[in-house]
């Protein structure tokens, strides 16, 4: 069987797949990978299906070794790649044969690469998906050096012919997240709705699979007083009381007590994924 040996696993190496939607009654949130395009392309570089598992790499700093001739794609950010010390392009799938190495470096350019592996990561499904849940703690522990992961069986579907997909690295200057106004619009005055949009906000370091946390001008709220606990989505833009918004990403609870001002597009999730500390966003209204 194949295998893939991990060398060094960097600050956070994951299993997603597409998540694991449907849940939310009991408490299980879809989790899945927070680039969902970059993890879609991944697989379709290599003739697997959109949904296998592949590896959330954040940062960089990864290494494995295959035990056996396997094909791999790298997308989402831009790192460095190279095989056996040799540099390989990003989006374009490529032969690691047994004993040789696969490194992915700290990116240049957005977060959070995306290595699909030909036959799909094998692990055992947690309520029909192999993501990990940083969260409930669902799904396969964060990879660390000396782990091995077994790779499922080569699919009868060919490798794309192409050299390169056409995907452009992700930006590091300002971007835009398209918006709607929340469920408790009414929580607060025009003003600070108003201030909410001009504001430009900055990714703070202690973002996180669960959540993107923002730095800026406070959002004053006009109702002080408790909200009961209701449901909440990925994307849903809550206000605690320090007035510095959260936005709920993948592995976020279920339900939340603070009041959601906005929520955003499903379509610009992906954009967060790829977002590094210290870079500016703005909330249009979509």
């Amino acid at each position: 069987m194949t295998q893939l040996a991990i060398v060094e696993s960097g600050p956070l190496t994951t299993v997603q797949d597409l998540g694991r939607p449907g849940f939310a009654h009991i408490g299980v949130p879809s989790s899945g990978a927070l680039d969902r395009g970059a993890l879609r392309l991944a697989n379709r570089l290599v003739g697997n299906s959109e949904a296998d598992a592949a590896l959330e790499i954040t940062v960089g700093g990864f290494e494995a070794r295959a035990t056996a001739d396997v094909w791999v794609a790298v997308t989402g950010a831009w790192c460095p790649i190279t095989v056996e010390g040799e540099q390989v392009d990003p989006n374009t799938p490529v032969r690691v044969r047994a004993g040789q190495t696969l490194r992915v470096d700290a990116a240049a350019g957005g977060l959070r690469a995306y290595l699909g592996v030909r036959g799909g990561i094998e692990s055992t499904p947690v309520l029909g998906s192999r993501s990990r849940d940083t969260l409930s703690g669902l799904g396969p522990e964060p990879l660390a050096a000396g782990d091995e992961l077994a790779v499922g069986a080569v699919p009868d579907s060919p490798i794309p012919a192409l050299e390169i997909a056409p995907w452009s690295p992700p930006t590091l200057e300002r971007v835009e997240m398209p918006v709607v106004l929340g469920p408790r619009r009414e929580w607060f005055e025009d003003a600070a709705v108003a201030a909410f949009f001009d504001t430009v906000w900055v990714l703070d370091a202690a973002s996180d699979r669960v959540g993107a946390r923002l730095v800026g001008d406070p959002v004053a709220r006009r109702i002080d007083a408790e909200l009961p606990s209701e449901g909440m989505v990925a994307g849903a833009i809550q206000v605690p009381p320090s007035g510095l918004p959260t936005v709920l990403l993948a592995d976020h609870p279920v339900t939340g007590g603070y009041p959601v001002i906005a929520v955003v597009a499903s379509e610009a999730l992906d954009v967060f994924a790829q977002l590094r500390p210290g870079q500016e966003l703005a909330f249009r209204r979509a």
